[in-house]
């Protein structure tokens, strides 16, 4: 039995390492917010959402396959949370099941593995049989590959008849008409090949077993007397020997049933978590969409209304969104006013890459963006007290890291980047590594204040950028939106200096 609710071919792998720079990328873009009302206090869910949103795709067919999913979970939330209220009950019944069934015996003998197995299924095929019963309700309100492939597989491969074969058989093996076993005789005269048989002897009633004239025990019977200690013993080894294989054998199949709830559960928590997210953002008025993914090699970055969730999370009004058409342009280069939007627009655009590439929907109304094998950022980080070197070379070694594992067809998101030293240098030392990774395929996303390196490549038009700029209105305040614009050798540093002490610098 295989889940195939996150991708077609294979369940999702959750020991995948995440990519180097995790924690740049949440710290950068304000992601633990957004995993936080993704978990909604269930702490199973934060880490699945943190994993799953950080494993990117870069295949467009399993990205519309996860959507798919996905809309017909928004469609259905009461169904999908019911089918994981069913795997949660299953996984957490399980545990006591295991419990009650050995308590503290030794876990080696073959004989309480089998009895542990037994009883683990014994629950679990009723589980299964729940599992069942809601994929024939709802298997016909779905039409998604992923949807149609899961509750396909529920109906056919569970089938009741199925269901009823496997009660049987783990009546059987409970024992109650005695063990059948047959042996040979090895080296040294000792016993081997121990194999288990099924017992041909049908359990009578408890009537026919009280009326019927006792049957005569074969010449062959050996009984042992109640006080032989060693040939109890000795009779236990047997049986233990005869069963072992047996023993081991149900108690795989109930780690592959096993198997299948905690990978259901996980892929199931993704979904779960997107539902919470999509219930929060719409709850405030957001706007959200499923985007159009473009194939890698295909610079594209279309949007409409798109705003940084994190941001909208956190702040009662709604957020302002950006119109943004940069088809074909390797660079975004965002200049203008001091806190006039530019670096939420950045974490919003690297938000909706991460978003889009593990299946969900973006924060906007309209997004299309080509795929990116990898996404980086470098921030400007606040004085730590912790640091032990100095700002501009805290910033250096932290690029030096990004370029490590840049590869053609990243993305790399740069926020003030060496604004820790003066602009003469600040400028040359990006304009270089921005050069160099336009060069490379690599497409580049920059918010600086730096009118040296912004006007440098807008005069040079050696690569087909798009120039962006923090709109100020004329009374000096922030429209908190960005329009395409050549760079200006101010940022309006004054209006925070007259909105913060009265008066005019």
């Amino acid at each position: 039995m295989r889940v195939f609710l996150l991708a077609p071919e294979s369940d999702f792998d959750v020991d995948a390492s995440l990519p180097p720079n995790e924690d740049a990328l949440v710290q950068d873009l304000g992601l633990e917010k957004i995993f936080q009302v993704m978990a909604a206090g269930d702490p199973f869910l934060q880490p699945v959402a943190r994993q799953v949103l950080l494993t990117s795709l870069t295949n467009i067919e399993e990205i519309r396959y996860r959507q798919d999913v996905l809309r017909e979970c928004i469609e259905h939330p009461a169904i999908v949370r019911e089918i994981y209220e069913l795997v949660v009950e299953t996984l957490v019944g399980i545990n006591k099941v295991s419990f009650l069934g050995i308590g503290f015996f030794s876990k080696d003998n073959p004989e309480i593995t089998l009895h542990r197995a037994v009883q683990q299924l014994k629950f679990l095929s009723n589980m299964l049989a729940k599992a069942w019963y809601l994929g024939n309700k709802y298997q016909r309100e779905f039409h998604s590959a992923g949807w149609s492939r899961f509750f396909g597989m529920l109906c056919t491969e569970l089938d009741e008849n199925y269901l009823k074969e496997i009660a049987g058989h783990l009546d059987e093996l409970g024992f109650r008409n005695g063990v059948l076993i047959t042996a040979g005789l090895g080296d040294g005269l000792k016993g081997s090949g121990y194999t288990l048989l099924k017992n041909p002897n049908v359990r009578s009633s408890w009537l026919s077993r009280i009326t019927s004239p006792k049957k005569r025990r074969s010449a062959n019977t050996i009984v042992i007397p109640d006080r032989d200690e060693a040939g109890f013993k000795a009779l236990e080894e047997l049986r233990g020997r005869g069963i072992n294989s047996a023993a081991n054998a149900v108690a795989k199949s109930s780690d592959h049933v096993l198997a299948f709830f905690n990978e259901l559960r996980f892929e199931l928590a993704f979904y779960i978590g997107c539902l919470n997210l999509y219930s929060a953002l719409t709850k405030k008025g957001e706007p959200l969409c499923f985007p159009q993914p473009v194939p890698m090699g295909e610079p594209t970055l279309s949007c409409r209304g798109l705003y940084d969730p994190s941001l909208a999370l956190r702040i009662p009004n709604p957020c302002a969104g950006n119109d943004i058409d940069a088809v074909g342009r390797l660079l975004v280069m965002v200049t203008g006013a001091n806190q006039g939007g530019k670096s939420t627009f950045v974490r919003s655009v690297g938000t909706a890459q991460l978003m889009m590439q593990c299946g969900m929907f973006v924060a906007a109304s309209s997004f299309s963006c080509d795929i990116r094998s990898t996404v980086f950022t470098h921030f400007k980080r606040e004085e730590d007290k912790e640091m032990k070197s100095g700002k501009l070379e805290e910033e250096l070694y932290r690029m030096s890291e990004i370029l490590d594992h840049l590869s053609r067809g990243s993305i790399v998101i740069l926020n003030e980047s060496f604004s820790s030293t003066n602009e003469r240098e600040g400028s040359e030392i990006a304009r270089q590594l921005v050069r160099a990774m336009l060069d490379a395929g690599i497409k580049v996303l920059y918010v600086t204040h730096f009118f040296d390196l912004a006007s440098s490549f807008y005069r040079s038009r050696e690569f087909n950028s798009l120039f962006l700029r923090a709109n100020r209105r004329i009374d000096g305040t922030r429209s908190f939106v960005l329009v395409e614009g050549e760079p200006l050798p101010t940022v309006y540093g004054g209006d925070i200096y007259q909105q913060v002490f009265g008066a005019a610098p």
